[in-house]
């Protein structure tokens, strides 16, 4: 190969690089350690009670569950402390760069999709209700109302993927442990069995119509539950840290907007009242429980707390139960209580996207 070299030598390079400067005069001293060598390093924290250095006993026990003596120090929850202690209680010891999670794109698809859900959940309970005390006609009315609340959920789910193509993708796997697939499979299976009754019930396929409308309401129950369990499986700290309470809330708006909407439907008789007591206890028990849950997870809750349809919703749930409990206002409470179930889940939604742009509180959050 002909030519001149360009530049200085390599070992000119490598011996100004080691002395701390370059051609340029630039300092490209290491931060720590040498050229070549590793940097230095200090441990943070504490010792794990009974491991050895270097993971001499500890480099499969946590993984494998083995018979060492560091697995018996996880049993009686020694590492578990000294990891708590580690992390200083949840608090972020630095500066967050963020962003740490990109909040979620959903649309008003969502929240509808979530509500339309829940009351066909609501109405296939309501049907099973009426047949066990002899409301047979009833029934009838509460199937046809749960398969045309579930109708249009597949169109609201393929509008906010895009494309039909990808919710059909989400049928190719089945998948126990993630709430999307099996909410996927479950929508599918609900509509399935609810037009079976639907078509039984016309036909005059009494008894058929009533096995089916019994495996709907199982599927139902599903239904209308894993909306909630899908949204505390994400990252988003509202979320997150309201998994134990945010299913049983959305559980409870959709039997009280399952049971308002068959109450609208029904003309009169004790099928009539016996569903706004049923309408009453589930609303109320989501005035309990959201409470509870704002005051578990503290600062995380005021992105829901300040927004406005979260608001509404509970005020809209207050003067339902106020008016059913003086037996005032005819319809009104009913529809009150509609309302504050799509509320409800459009606050929800909202205000978790809020949340994952607090980058600090997902840290914190992490660290928990």
């Amino acid at each position: 190969m002909s030519g001149k070299r360009k530049g200085p030598p390599p070992e000119d390079v490598t011996r100004r690089a080691e002395e701390g400067r370059t051609a340029e005069g630039r300092d490209v001293t290491p931060a720590v350690g040498r050229r070549g060598q590793a940097g230095g390093w200090v441990r943070t924290g504490e010792k794990v009670a009974l491991a050895k250095e270097r993971w001499g006993d500890a480099r499969w026990s946590f993984l494998y569950d083995k018979d060492t003596r560091y697995a018996s120090a996880s049993a009686n929850g020694s590492v578990a402390e000294a990891a708590r202690r580690a992390r200083g209680g949840g608090e972020v010891p630095v500066a967050v760069q963020g962003p740490m999670i990109h909040a979620t794109l959903w649309t008003w698809e969502v929240p509808v999709y979530f509500f339309v859900g829940g009351l066909a959940a609501g109405s296939s309970l309501v049907s099973v209700a009426c047949d066990q005390f002899g409301d047979h006609e009833g029934a009838e009315l509460a199937r046809k109302l749960a398969l045309g609340a579930v109708l249009p959920a597949p169109l609201l789910l393929i509008a906010d993927l895009g494309r039909p193509a990808r919710f059909l993708n989400m049928l190719r796997i089945f998948k126990v442990r993630s709430p999307m697939s099996m909410g996927a499979w479950c929508l599918v299976a609900f509509s399935t069995t609810a037009t079976g009754a639907v078509a039984a019930d016309v036909l005059g396929f009494k008894r058929a119509g009533r096995a089916a409308g019994v495996a709907t309401a199982l599927l139902g129950s599903y239904l209308g539950s894993y909306t909630g369990a899908l949204l505390a499986a994400t990252a988003t700290p509202l979320w997150a840290r309201s998994r134990v309470l945010l299913a049983p809330i959305f559980v409870c708006t959709a039997a009280a907007s399952g049971a308002g909407a068959n109450r609208l439907l029904q003309r009169s008789g004790p099928t009539r009242e016996a569903l706004g007591h049923l309408e009453l206890l589930a609303m109320g028990g989501k005035l309990i429980l959201s409470p509870i849950n704002d005051r578990h997870i503290g600062s995380l809750a005021e992105p829901l707390e300040h927004h406005r349809a979260y608001k509404l919703s509970n005020w809209a749930a207050r003067i339902g139960v106020a008016l059913r409990l003086l037996r005032r206002g005819g319809d009104v409470p009913s529809v009150l209580f509609l309302a504050s179930a799509l509320l409800t889940r459009i606050a929800w939604i909202e205000a978790g996207k809020q949340s994952a742009g607090d980058d600090e509180a997902v840290a914190r959050m992490a660290r928990r």
